[in-house]
């Protein structure tokens, strides 16, 4: 009979799964942007809303915007989701260039720039690096399970293999005068 620690044991194999789930996630998100931003048309959006937090630990940070596109057709998109710190340069604006692909999976992108850089490029920085993270997690995580089921099976669990009696060489037995 198995004891409940290798039920334990092997319900951790959902940790690491659950990384990778994510990981791939935030690689399909990368591949979204990027898809958006390369096979897109380009556009100006009017801005209608920019939220910004008080607080850069709750990060729910978005804009709404109103496209018309080339042929005259509009898109609007509610809460577009930002990065906390890619809010502030953006405030003021009352256009921002964008690129956008209807059917796609991310149909606007924000391609205005801060700095040198578009917003979504760092977007897809944000989303890379959240999957590798994710990833490594997974490695990290997926091989101590590994490991600790590996010692349950080939030791068994650490309570049931214990001492019978006390050992008198311990140093806690020790008397220091």
């Amino acid at each position: 009979m198995k004891s409940s620690l290798h039920w334990v044991a092997r319900a951790a194999w959902l940790a690491p799964l659950l990384l990778v789930g994510l990981s791939i996630h935030q690689a399909k998100v990368t591949y979204d942007l990027h898809a958006t931003k390369v096979g897109g048309v380009d556009a100006t959006a009017e801005v209608l809303e920019m939220k910004k937090g008080n607080r850069s630990d709750v990060t729910y940070d978005y804009a709404s915007l109103r496209v018309t596109l080339p042929d005259g057709a509009t898109m609007t998109r509610e809460r577009l989701s930002l990065p906390h710190g890619l809010v502030p340069p953006l405030l003021e604006r009352e256009t921002l260039q964008v690129r956008v692909q209807r059917g796609a999976s991310i149909p606007i992108v924000i391609t205005e720039k801060i700095g040198p850089t578009p917003v979504v490029d760092t977007q897809m920085r944000i989303a890379g690096i959240n999957g590798l993270m994710s990833f490594l997690a997974a490695l990290l995580f997926g091989g101590g399970v590994w490991f600790w089921n590996r010692s349950l099976r080939r030791d068994g669990d650490p309570a049931d293999r214990g001492l019978t009696e006390p050992d008198p060489d311990h140093p806690a037995r020790q008397v220091v005068r």
